[in-house]
């Protein structure tokens, strides 16, 4: 039976939600334009051609993905691949949604990619993260999946880990990231185009005990897996959500928390774009795009057909 709220979601919320969306983006043909552009990427990813090994051991990369989005990751992983001139050796965190069809293509482009599946990153948060300590994570881990960009890398391990979100395009040669998984002494972060991380600054300011940077973008971010105090991402969690709710742009939060008054490693702006408009966005001269927001018209109508046509980099 259908609780009062759920069906209030459904014929109230829900519609007025796409409603809203659908005038955001246009209008219904807009809509199916760019729906019939991200069904021709998912197409073309299966058959991106494999990607050359060269130049050095393979890059180690995390990216969290499942089967609504494994296409997005295939070209992101591919583009970088191809203009860093660099073998990768891909960690998928699997939400649990990959088929083995996906993962056979994730695998047929990267031969040493490595999978691990929801029950993994599920027992190592039970083995590493008691839930009777831990309760706050647990119940983000179970209904806020982003959190998952923090614990599935992390959680048990040491060492330095650089995390992508999926919905990345690479034009030109990633030297900023290069050099830093080169030697990555300090966190690395991405630029936002504006400070989004749901909650009010002063109450991230006094839960952090210091004053966090504006527009950390976790895009691309890269952090020390031994440096993770979960004790006190614990606290953090527990202080924001008892103070004001849960908030989709938690994991952004924590991050600006975990690097708040520390020499970090910041993607240039100019070469790093979050959220691309024209003329950047039809010109593609930036290193690369992250496509948020009302930049997924771009993404899927044009710019990974950019990826294919574009030379690859010196």
């Amino acid at each position: 039976m259908i609780s009062p709220g759920r069906l209030l979601y459904l014929l109230w919320h829900k519609p007025r939600a796409e409603l809203r969306q659908c005038l955001a983006d246009g209008g219904p043909f807009e809509q199916w334009q760019t729906w019939r552009g991200r069904v021709a990427m998912e197409r073309a990813a299966a058959s991106l051609p494999a990607a050359a090994s060269a130049g050095g051991p393979p890059l180690e990369i995390y990216l969290l993905t499942g089967r609504r989005f494994w296409y997005q990751t295939a070209f992101c992983l591919w583009s970088f691949a191809r203009h860093a001139g660099r073998g990768l050796a891909p960690v998928i965190l699997d939400d649990g949604s990959l088929t083995e069809e996906n993962r056979a293509q994730l695998r047929r482009l990267f031969p040493a990619t490595r999978f691990c599946g929801k029950p993994e990153q599920e027992a190592r948060l039970h083995a590493v993260l008691p839930a009777g300590r831990f309760p706050r994570l647990h119940d983000r881990w179970r209904h806020y999946p982003h959190i998952r960009k923090l614990t599935g890398p992390h959680l048990g391990a040491a060492g330095w880990k650089l995390v992508l979100d999926s919905d990345l395009l690479f034009f030109r040669r990633p030297r900023f990231i290069l050099d830093w998984l080169a030697a990555p002494g300090r966190p690395l972060h991405a630029v936002d185009i504006a400070t989004a991380y749901g909650y009010a600054t002063e109450l991230l300011n006094r839960v952090a005990g210091a004053p966090l940077t504006a527009r950390v973008n976790v895009g691309l971010t890269g952090l020390n897996s031994g440096e993770l105090d979960w004790e006190r991402i614990e606290h953090w969690c527990d202080r924001l959500i008892g103070e004001a709710g849960t908030h989709y742009y938690l994991e952004q939060a924590l991050v600006a928390m975990l690097t708040a008054g520390r020499p970090c490693a910041i993607a240039p702006e100019a070469d790093y774009v979050t959220l691309p408009r024209p003329p950047e966005a039809d010109e593609c001269r930036a290193v690369m795009h992250h496509y948020v927001a009302g930049s997924k018209l771009w993404y899927f109508r044009h710019n990974w057909r950019r990826v294919l046509a574009r030379p690859v980099s010196a």
